[in-house]
């Protein structure tokens, strides 16, 4: 059988990243097409692999990618994939758009429904003057158009979670099995052994709302560390007070183990999925996350995690309290049981169940 991936952009690792280097595990002959590339930051995970960019990416050396966006779905839908027997996508914007023949069968692994221009459209534009707003929906109304009509001419829609499901009932108007994102649990020992301290492993973007654990710890003077780079890191820096750290950047054997040292981890934002609460949990450590989105399917409160209900700083300290309050009553073994439900053995093999149920 002949298979190919696509990807909107290999310009990161992140979340998204992780499910295409499974699925590049699963299928290891199978080349990946994808609108932009970034060698330098993504050589780490799929050096060795058959790479395909748009014709976008020469552009991109001169223009932010942002710029580009009006061009993204022509780009995308110029990649010729007839000779495939089964194309995978992985899409969050753009993906699910590639053009497949008539005998291949198109899965789309669904992050999320554009964000950006269904039900985001005005948290992603709140900074922007009245006409910018005003030339932002001028542009949207047209990719929303193009992102329903392509959506309905995949064969079979994959969603990342319950929480995604819904989504793309609300703005696709079509049913999708839910398989979960792969976590590499063997990655991690569990422990109930910690350093007093919590801690964040995140991009440092305002989406992530990691401003609200900073005025929460800064408040309770407990010691926070903060794993992750983004853009808005100095404004972050500049408000936390002494008992937050910030690192940066770190490997995944790093982060591997100061999840294993952590008291707790901390996922303040919301999420279609949440990963990393995940591999917390595989190293046996509970999770304080906002009780909204994917995070809710993969945390059990009192088991292994407590979730604030609010987004603010309030409503997380009063959620912290019940976590700490109730420590003794988490579980390093049974919490990783909970993540090994993620694992990404499951996620083969539902996969590729999938993959010969359209045989």
């Amino acid at each position: 059988m002949k298979i190919a991936l696509a990807h909107e952009m290999l310009i990161k690792l992140g979340g998204a990243e992780r499910v295409l280097k499974t699925l590049t595990r699963i299928f290891p002959e199978a080349p990946i097409y994808t609108l932009f590339a970034d060698k330098a930051k993504t050589d780490k995970w799929f050096a060795d692999k058959k790479i395909h960019v748009s014709r976008l990416q020469s552009a991109a050396r001169w223009l932010p990618y942002k710029f580009l966006l009006p061009k993204m779905a022509g780009a995308v839908e110029r990649f010729d994939l007839r000779s495939y027997d089964v194309v995978i996508s992985s899409s969050s914007a753009f993906a699910h758009g590639i053009k497949t023949g008539p005998k291949t069968k198109h899965i789309c692994y669904c992050h999320s429904p554009m964000r950006y221009a269904w039900d985001y459209t005005h948290e992603y534009t709140e900074h922007y003057s009245a006409i910018g707003r005003f030339i932002v929906a001028k542009l949207l109304n047209p990719i929303r158009q193009w992102d329903y009509r392509r959506a309905r001419d995949v064969d079979v829609i994959v969603a990342n979670s319950r929480h995604v499901q819904k989504r793309i009932d609300k703005y696709w108007r079509r049913d999708a099995t839910v398989i979960y994102p792969p976590v590499d649990v063997k990655r991690f020992t569990p422990t109930a052994r910690h350093e007093d301290y919590f801690l964040i492993v995140s991009a440092l973007t305002p989406f992530k709302k990691i401003d609200l654990a900073i005025q929460a710890f800064n408040r309770i003077k407990r010691k926070l560390v903060i794993v992750g780079e983004g853009a808005q890191k100095e404004a972050l820096q500049a408000m936390a007070g002494d008992t937050i750290e910030f690192l940066g950047y770190k490997p995944d054997e790093t982060v591997r183990t100061y999840m294993e040292n952590c008291r707790a981890l901390i996922f303040p934002g919301e999420e279609d999925f949440g990963i990393t609460p995940v591999e917390a949990m595989a190293a046996g450590k509970p999770v304080l996350a906002y009780g909204v989105g994917g995070v809710t399917e993969s945390v059990v409160a009192g088991t292994s995690g407590e979730f604030f209900s609010e987004p603010n700083p309030e409503s997380l300290i009063q959620g912290l309290t019940r976590l700490m309050a109730n420590e003794k009553n988490y579980d390093a073994q049974k919490i990783r049981a909970i993540a090994e439900k993620f694992d990404e053995s499951v996620f083969k093999d539902k996969m590729l169940n999938l993959i010969s149920s359209l045989s």
